[in-house]
């Protein structure tokens, strides 16, 4: 484009996979605002530094609606417009709309009224972990706690019956991490969502309760203020969002603390401090690698970078947590720390409309854990944990654990 420098050729980032941090800190250093070869293949920019990004996520110059992507630069996993219309697809107004109403009815007495039926739900889960324990002295803590326990604290936030409450580990794998040996997957995990959510729907309206999903159906019904397909989507983003991040942040902060015996048995002494250290969680190692990707609406500058319009940007909010001009000594678990100001969650007006239950979750999660477990360890040597293999969302498949 005229005025515009040639970028520099795009280039896979592996190091995300294997070494995360250490390759945000080289990329912070060297290239701050990178271009890459993205996950879809095609290129795309990788922005680093905690102060780019954050300005990022709030400039209105950039888009999350695939139509201001350039024709052909952008692939994305397509998803039928029941799943895809979204407020992660949407500007303003549309997002203004009906991020409106999700605020209003995701309201903070709602979120409360959680706190008791998730601790509930995690005690029941530590009872069998303890009582498989007494036979073999180790667990996998991500299925036996981390994965189950927010399926059902979100079922519960949306109503869905006990009955129909399923294991969404493998619709999760088939889309963020796909198998290229097994592309069928993911086709046939988008259509069995589309038919659950679907029938979700349909279930509520015929029979609505005091839960998210009956309100919004509400307003959907009442007001004509959501299409069919937005309500649909909007159950799809709470329910397979809200799984998906919780499980990787709950699993990543057990990780943290037992790769960090003193800030584990600091939390121990004072659990007062539980609060403070869930930021801390947070900053140090987010399930979000990226932000949703945007996508410029007209050439612009990002960091000293030159980006032309309908380009695809990624934001870091992973990198923006370890970035020591914002969080000194960044690379240390210090639950002692004001990480308040971290981007796990997002900042201007995409940031996440979950964040409380994300807080109230992991603040119970592992303040339940370590209450049951005072002789938790890790089951396996460091280099043997495994990784989802995904440069997108940051999460163990398994966390095997001793006592």
């Amino acid at each position: 484009m005229e005025g515009m420098a040639t970028p520099a050729a795009p280039e896979p980032l592996d190091g995300l996979m294997n070494d995360p941090y250490g390759t945000y800190a080289q990329l912070r250093e060297t290239a701050p605002v990178r271009r890459i070869a993205g996950p879809d293949g095609n290129p795309a920019w990788l922005v680093t530094r905690y102060a780019d990004v954050r300005a990022a996520l709030a400039d209105q110059h950039l888009s999350v609606d695939k139509r201001h992507a350039l024709p052909g630069s952008y692939r994305g996993f397509s998803l039928p417009p029941a799943l895809d219309a979204n407020m992660l697809n949407m500007d303003p107004p549309d997002h203004t709309r009906i991020r409106r109403l999700v605020v209003k009815a995701f309201t903070k007495h709602r979120v409360e009224s959680l706190r008791e039926p998730i601790r509930r739900t995690a005690d029941a889960l530590l009872d069998a972990i303890e009582e498989k324990a007494r036979t073999h002295g180790r667990a996998d803590l991500v299925a036996a706690y981390a994965a189950p326990l927010p399926i059902a604290a979100i079922c519960d936030l949306l109503g869905v019956p006990a009955t129909h409450r399923i294991d969404f580990t493998a619709w999760t794998d088939a889309l963020i991490a796909p198998d290229p040996a097994r592309p069928h997957l993911a086709k046939e995990a988008v259509v069995a969502m589309l038919g659950f959510y679907t029938g979700l729907v349909a279930d509520k309206r015929r029979q609505p309760g005091e839960d998210l999903l009956s309100d919004l159906i509400a307003a959907r019904d009442e007001g004509d203020r959501l299409s069919e397909d937005e309500l649909t989507s909007l159950a799809f983003l709470l329910h397979f969002a809200g799984y998906e991040n919780a499980v990787q942040l709950i699993g990543n902060a057990a990780l943290a603390l037992l790769r960090h015996p003193e800030q584990l048995a600091a939390l121990r002494a004072d659990p007062a401090r539980l609060p403070g250290a869930v930021e801390e969680f947070m900053r140090y190692d987010t399930s979000a690698v990226f932000s949703i990707r945007r996508f410029a609406r007209e050439d612009l500058t990002i960091g000293g970078a030159r980006v032309a319009a309908g380009e695809t940007v990624f934001l870091g909010l992973g990198s923006a947590g370890r970035d020591p001009g914002r969080f000194p000594d960044p690379d240390r678990l210090d639950i002692g720390r004001d990480a308040s100001g971290h981007l796990a969650l997002g900042h201007g007006i995409h940031h996440c409309v979950g964040a409380p239950l994300a807080r109230l979750e992991l603040t119970i999660a592992i303040g339940a854990l370590l209450e049951r477990f005072p002789d938790l360890a890790l089951g396996v040597p460091e280099e043997e944990l495994r990784w989802r293999p995904s440069i997108r969302a940051r999460g163990l498949l398994a966390l095997p654990v001793v006592f």
